[in-house]
C-alpha cells in the first residue's frame, strides 16, 4: 500500500475523523490547511459535558505518533475549535445555500449539508484555496451572492445524491434578493431554535445579517441590476398574507423597517416605502371586486395602516398636489382602492364589464345569485376599508390629522358632484370629480366608523356639536389644534336661518372625532349616494320606455328592433350593476342606523335639549331659544329623506329590521314636516311627506307581480305611535303649505309633492287613532269658519277641491287629444305624412299619454280622498263656504263621465293612461250619498246651473247598473236623485223671482242674489259672505284692490240685508196672490 493509501487508512481508522462530515473533509484538513493564526482558549472543565460521545472518543484514541492526525491537529489549536469551525461552515451553508467548497460531492457526507448550494467561484479564488465559510467572510460571501445575475447557473450538488430536487434548485438558485434574504431569515430562525448554545451567537448573527442586507438592498437598489427590490418586498408581503402564517413575513419586515428607520443617511424611510406604494397602486388598478387576490392586497394595506411609521408615510403620500381637483383624490393609493366596485369602470362602456352579462337571457334566480355573490364580496371589501381607516385614525395624532385633512379637502374639491349641472354634463363631470364608486365605498367605510354612536338613544350622540358647521376659514395650525378638517360648511344652507334675536353661541375650542365623523359621513352620502339614487330612478324609467318600444318594434317588424334590444341589454347591465352596488345589506343597515340616529339627534336639538341624556318627545314643543338648528346643514335632512325613499323603491325589506329606528323617523317627521319654525324649506318639508309614505306599511306591492312586502314592524309602529294626532296634523299642514313655495314652478311642483300624501291619508283614515285626529281638525274648522286665519282643515279641503277640479279637467282634455290622435293613426292618416311630421305626431301622442296618465292618477287620488273623508265628516262640506264648489265639481265630472261627452274619452287602452272612469263614477256617487242626508246639500245641488240636470242623474243611475255596483247603492242614489229634483223644481220658481232683483242685490263676483251681504273694509264693496269666504281660503287679499284681508275684518251690511229680505218677502207675497197661473 502506498504512503497515500496508508495515510488514508490511518485517517479512516482514527476516531478523530468522526468530527468531520466525510473522509474527504478529514483528508482536506490533514493535507493542505494552514494552522489558524488566532488561538482560542482551551476548553473549560465543564465544556466536555456538551460534547458528543464521538468527540469524547476522539480524545481517548488520538495517536500522537500518527502523521496524518498530527497534520489535522496542527491545523487547529484544539479539537473544540475544529468542531466549531466545521459546524459554523455547515450552518452557513444551510442558511444561505452558498459554499466555497467545490470538491467531489461523493467524498462528502450528507449530515447537515444542504442538497444544493451556489458555488461562489470568484470568492473561492480570491481566498486562495480556503473552501470553508466562517463569520469573518460570510458578509462578503452574502454580498457576492446577492450580486449574482444568474445564481442558478452556479448551483452545485453538495451530496452524492444526484436525484432531481426542484425545490432545492429553486431555493438555492433564487434570483430575487428580497425573497432570497427572507428565506435565509427563516432558515436562520430554524437554526437558532436547534443549534447548541455555543453556536447560538453565530446563528443569531446570520439572522441579523439577513435583515441588515435586506436594509442595504432597499437603500441601494441601483446596485442590484435587473431587480425591482420594492416590487419584491410587496410580493413578499402578498405571499405572506396569502399563506397560513403571515406573521413570519411581518416579523421579518418589522425588523427590516426598524433598521431602515435607524439608518436614513443614504435614503429616508419615506424614499424607500413610497416606491412600494406606487407599485401597490398599480396593482390595485388591475383588480376587481370579486377577485380573491384583491383581499390579500387589502390585507397588506391593512398591515401598512397598522404600522405607525408606514401609516404616517401613507397618509402623507396620498395628499394630492392640487387639493382643489376632486379627481386627484381618486388617483391616490387610497383613492384607487376606493374606486374598486361592480359599477362600470368607464361610464357607459359595458364591454369588458364582468357582471350581469346577457341579462335578458338570465333568469331572475341567476341574477339574484350573482347579486348575492357581489354583496358578499362587498361586505368583505367594506370591512377591510373600515379597518384601514380606523387604524389610520387611531395610529397617531399626526396620522389622524393628515387623514382627516385628506377627507376634508376631498369632500370640498368634489362638492360640485351635488350640483344640478354636473349630472347634465357627464363629459366634464368625469374629468373633474371622483367617481360614484369612490364615494359609495368611502361612504360605506365611514358609515361603519359611525356605528358605535348610531343607536337612537346613545348618549354619545348628544356630544355632537353643531357649531362646527358655522366655522369659517381658519389657518392650518388652527385647524390642527381645534380638530376642524371639513371645509366650506359655512356656505351650506341650514335648516333655518339664524334668528335675528338669537345670541351668538360660543364656539368650541376643540371638536370631537364623533362630530367630524358624523359630518364627514353625511357629506359623503350627500355627494355620493344621492346621485346614484337619481341614476337608478332614471334608468328604471328608461328601461320601462325601452321595453315598451322594443315590444312595439318587434310586433310591427320594425328593423330597429335589434338595435333597440341591444340598447336595452346595455342599459340593463348598468342598472343591475348599480343596483347591486347600492343595495349591499350590511351597508344599508349601517346607513339605516345612522339616519335613525341623525333623526333622534335632530329631534333632541329641536327641543333644545343640551343635557347628557335623551329627553322624551312631548307636545306642545318648547319655543325656540338660542337654537342650534340654524347650524345644521339641510343635507342632513335631505340624506335622511333620500335614503328612505331609496329603500322603499329598491330595498323595502330593510325597513322591517328595526322598530326603534322607525319610531325615531316618525318623531323626526312629526316635528319637522309641518313646522316652518324648525325647517324653513317647504320643498324639504314636502319631501318628508314622501319619506312618510316610504316608511308607512304598504298593503300592496310597489310593482305589479312583485312579492308582497312584510310590513309587521311598520304596522306595529304606526298603529301604536303615541303622537298620531300631531303626525296627522303635520301632514295636512304641509299639504297646505306647499301651495305657496315662492318657486316660479310652484303650481306644477305641488302636484308631485302631494302625490305621496294621498296614500298616507288613506292609510291614516283606516286607523282609528289617526281618523279621530283628522275628524277633530274638521270639527275645529267647522266651529271656526270665520276666524281671522282660516282653520287648517278648511284650507286643506279648499285646496283638495282645487286640485281635483284642475286635475280631472286636465285629464279629460288630454284624453280627448289622445282619442283624436289615435283615430288619425288608426285611419292611416299618418302614413302619408312627411317623416318629420309623423315623428311630431308620435311625439305628441307620447307626451299627451304621459301627461294624461299623471293627471288621471292624481285625479283618482283626490276624488278617492274626498270619498272617504265625506263618509264621516259632513258638516264642513255642506256649509255654504264649500257646498256649492264641491257640487259644481261633482256635476261637471259626471257630465263628462256619463253624459253625451263620454265618447270623447274612449281611448284605446284605459289602463295605459290610468284612466278609471268606473272608479271615478263610483267615488263621485259615494260622495253624493255620504252628503245626501244633509238638506242644505241637496238644496244646493240644483243651483249648479252649468252642469246639473235631472237627466244627468238618470244617466248616472244607468252607468251604476252597467258597471254592476251593489243594488243598495243604486237604489239609494235613485232616491237621492228624486230628492234633488224636487228641490230643483222649487228653486226654478224662486229663480224666476231672483231674475228681477235689482243689481245692488246681486253679488258683484258671482252675479247671484246675496243672502248674507258683507262689506269689505278697504275697497268698501259689498259681496256675499260665502263668496268672500271661498276667495279668502286661497288668497287673503281684497279681490277688488289686493289689500290684505281676513274674515274677521269684514262687517255685515245689515241695512242691505234687510232690504233684500224685504224684497224677497214682497215678491213671495205677490206670487202667492197671483197663484199658480201667475
Amino acid at each position: 500500500m502506498t504512503d497515500q493509501g496508508n495515510n488514508n487508512q490511518n485517517i479512516s481508522c482514527n476516531p478523530f475523523a468522526a468530527l468531520f462530515s466525510s473522509l474527504a473533509d478529514a483528508k482536506q484538513f490533514a493535507s493542505g490547511q494552514k494552522p489558524q493564526q488566532q488561538s482560542t482558549q482551551p476548553p473549560s472543565e465543564d465544556s466536555g459535558e456538551s460534547q458528543s460521545e464521538s468527540e469524547n472518543s476522539v480524545s481517548d484514541s488520538v495517536d500522537d505518533n500518527d502523521d496524518s492526525v498530527a497534520e489535522i491537529s496542527r491545523s487547529f489549536r484544539s479539537r473544540q475549535e475544529l468542531c466549531e469551525q466545521l459546524n459554523v461552515n455547515h450552518m452557513i451553508q444551510r442558511i444561505f445555500l452558498i459554499t466555497l467548497d467545490n470538491s467531489d460531492p461523493s467524498l462528502r457526507g450528507g449530515n447537515g449539508i444542504p442538497p444544493r448550494c451556489v458555488y461562489l467561484e470568484e470568492m473561492a479564488a480570491d481566498l486562495d484555496g480556503q473552501d470553508w465559510l466562517d463569520m469573518d467572510n460570510i458578509e462578503q460571501a452574502l454580498f457576492n451572492r446577492l450580486l449574482l445575475l444568474e445564481p442558478g447557473n452556479q448551483l452545485i450538488y453538495m451530496t452524492s445524491c444526484s436525484a432531481v430536487n426542484l425545490s432545492a434548485d429553486r431555493d438555492a438558485g433564487e434570483k430575487c434578493a428580497i425573497p432570497y434574504l427572507f428565506a435565509c431569515f427563516q432558515r436562520a430562525k430554524e437554526e437558532v431554535k436547534k443549534v447548541p448554545e455555543k453556536l447560538l451567537s453565530f446563528a443569531l448573527r446570520c439572522k441579523n445579517l439577513t435583515v441588515s442586507n435586506t436594509r442595504t438592498v432597499l437603500l441601494t437598489p441601483e446596485i442590484y441590476i435587473s431587480q425591482n427590490v420594492y416590487e419584491q418586498l410587496l410580493d413578499l408581503l402578498l405571499e405572506g398574507f396569502r399563506g397560513a402564517q403571515p406573521e413570519e413575513v411581518v416579523e421579518f419586515v418589522e425588523e427590516v423597517i426598524a433598521g431602515l428607520l435607524s439608518d436614513q443617511e443614504v435614503r429616508t424611510f419615506e424614499e424607500v416605502i413610497v416606491p412600494v406604494f406606487d407599485i401597490f397602486q398599480g396593482r390595485f388598478k388591475d383588480l376587481d371586486l370579486c377577485q380573491p387576490l384583491l383581499y390579500f392586497h387589502l390585507d397588506v394595506l391593512l398591515y401598512f395602516s397598522q404600522h405607525k411609521d408606514i401609516a404616517k408615510v401613507l397618509v402623507e403620500h396620498i395628499q394630492p398636489k392640487d387639493p382643489a381637483n376632486g379627481l386627484q383624490f381618486q388617483k391616490s393609493l387610497l383613492g384607487t382602492v376606493l374606486n374598486i366596485s361592480c359599477l362600470l369602470k368607464t361610464p357607459g362602456v359595458v364591454e369588458g364589464h364582468g357582471y350581469f352579462l346577457n341579462p335578458s337571457r338570465s333568469s331572475a334566480q341567476e341574477t339574484k345569485v350573482q347579486e348575492a355573490n357581489i354583496h358578499q364580496f362587498m361586505g368583505q371589501f367594506h370591512d377591510k376599508l373600515h379597518h384601514i381607516l380606523k387604524n389610520l385614525l387611531q395610529r397617531s395624532g399626526e396620522t389622524r390629522h393628515l387623514l382627516l385633512t385628506w377627507l376634508g379637502n376631498c369632500l370640498q374639491a368634489n362638492a360640485g358632484r351635488a350640483k344640478i349641472w354636473a349630472n347634465q354634463m357627464p363629459e366634464i363631470f368625469f374629468q373633474m370629480y371622483a367617481s360614484d364608486a369612490f364615494f359609495l365605498n368611502l361612504g360605506a367605510a365611514l358609515l361603519r366608523l359611525c356605528q358605535p354612536f348610531c343607536k337612537p338613544r346613545s348618549p354619545k350622540l348628544l356630544t355632537f356639536n353643531p357649531t362646527y358647521c358655522a366655522l369659517k376659514e381658519m389657518s392650518e395650525e388652527e385647524r390642527r389644534n381645534r380638530n376642524v378638517h371639513a371645509r366650506g360648511l359655512e356656505k351650506e344652507t341650514c335648516l333655518i336661518p339664524v334668528p335675528p334675536q338669537q345670541q351668538q353661541l360660543e364656539l368650541a375650542q376643540s371638536y370631537s372625532l364623533l362630530t367630524e365623523n358624523l359630518i364627514f359621513t353625511q357629506l359623503t352620502m350627500h355627494l355620493g349616494f344621492h346621485r346614484l339614487h337619481e341614476q337608478m330612478v332614471k334608468m328604471n324609467q328608461s328601461l320601462h320606455r325601452l321595453q315598451v318600444t322594443c315590444q312595439e318594434a318587434q310586433r310591427t317588424g320594425n328593423p330597429m328592433s335589434e338595435q333597440l334590444l341591444e340598447q336595452f341589454e346595455r342599459l340593463m347591465i348598468v342598472y343591475l350593476s348599480t343596483k347591486a352596488a347600492t343595495t349591499q345589506p350590511a351597508m344599508l343597515q349601517c346607513c339605516l342606523n345612522l339616519q335613525a340616529a341623525t333623526a333622534a339627534l335632530l329631534v333632541q336639538l329641536s327641543m333644545g335639549n343640551q343635557g347628557p341624556e335623551h329627553v322624551a318627545l312631548d307636545f306642545p314643543l318648547p319655543s325656540l331659544q338660542n337654537t342650534v338648528l340654524c347650524y345644521i346643514p339641510e343635507f342632513f335632512a335631505e340624506n335622511l329623506g333620500d335614503f328612505f325613499i331609496f329603500l322603499r323603491r329598491f330595498a323595502d325589506d330593510i325597513l322591517e329590521t328595526s322598530a326603534e329606528n322607525l319610531e325615531q323617523i316618525l318623531n323626526f317627521i312629526t316635528i319637522f314636516m309641518g313646522n316652518v319654525e324648525r325647517m324653513k324649506n317647504p320643498h324639504l318639508r314636502a319631501k318628508l311627506a314622501e319619506v312618510l309614505e316610504a316608511v308607512m306599511p304598504h298593503m300592496e306591492p310597489l310593482a305589479p307581480g312583485a312579492a308582497q312586502s312584510v310590513v309587521f314592524q311598520r304596522e306595529r309602529v304606526f298603529c301604536s305611535y303615541r303622537h298620531a294626532p300631531q303626525l296627522a296634523e303635520a301632514l295636512i299642514t304641509v299639504f297646505v303649505d306647499i301651495e305657496f313655495t315662492g318657486d316660479p314652478h310652484q303650481f306644477e311642483q305641488k302636484f308631485n309633492y302631494r302625490r305621496p300624501m294621498y296614500p298616507i291619508l288613506k292609510y291614516m283614515w283606516s286607523k282609528d287613532n289617526y281618523r279621530e285626529s283628522i275628524k277633530h281638525l274638521a270639527n275645529y274648522a267647522s266651529e271656526n269658519l270665520e276666524a281671522m286665519n282660516p282653520p287648517l282643515f278648511l284650507r286643506f279641503l279648499n285646496l283638495l277641491m282645487n286640485d281635483a277640479i284642475f286635475l280631472l279637467d286636465e285629464a279629460i282634455q288630454y284624453l280627448s287629444k289622445i282619442k283624436v290622435l289615435q283615430l288619425e293613426q288608426a285611419r292611416g292618416e299618418w302614413e302619408g305624412l312627411a317623416p318629420d311630421a309623423r315623428r311630431e305626431k308620435e311625439s305628441s301622442l307620447q307626451m299627451f299619454g304621459q301627461l294624461g296618465r299623471f293627471h288621471n292618477i292624481m285625479s283618482n287620488e283626490t276624488i278617492g280622498t274626498l270619498a272617504f273623508l265625506t263618509s264621516e265628516i259632513k258638516g264642513i262640506f255642506v256649509h255654504p263656504f264649500l257646498a256649492e264648489r264641491i257640487i259644481s265639481m261633482l256635476n261637471y265630472f259626471l257630465q263628462h263621465l256619463v253624459g253625451p261627452k263620454m265618447g270623447a274619452l274612449k281611448v284605446k287602452d284605459f289602463s295605459e293612461f290610468d284612466f278609471k272612469p268606473q272608479q271615478l263614477v263610483s267615488d263621485i256617487c259615494t260622495i253624493y250619498l255620504n252628503l245626501g242626508d244633509e238638506e242644505n246639500f241637496c238644496a244646493t245641488v240644483p243651483k249648479d246651473g252649468r252642469s246639473y240636470s235631472p237627466t244627468l242623474f238618470s244617466q248616472t243611475l244607468r252607468v251604476l247598473k252597467k258597471i254592476n255596483k251593489p243594488g243598495d247603492m243604486i237604489v239609494a242614489f235613485g232616491v237621492l236623485a228624486d230628492k234633488i229634483k224636487s228641490h230643483a223644481d222649487r228653486q226654478q220658481q224662486e229663480e224666476e223671482t231672483y231674475a228681477e232683483a235689482p243689481d245692488e242685490f246681486l253679488d258683484p263676483i258671482m252675479s247671484t242674489l246675496m243672502l248674507d251681504p258683507v262689506l269689505l273694509p278697504s275697497s268698501n264693496v259689498t259681496v256675499d259672505r260665502s263668496t268672500i269666504a271661498r276667495h279668502l281660503l286661497s288668497d287673503q287679499t281684497d279681490p277688488f284692490n289686493r289689500s290684505p284681508l281676513t274674515m274677521d275684518q269684514i262687517r255685515p251690511n245689515e241695512e242691505l240685508k234687510q232690504q233684500i229680505l224685504q224684497w224677497l218677502e214682497k215678491h213671495k207675497q205677490d206670487r202667492l196672490q197671483l197663484g199658480p197661473s201667475g
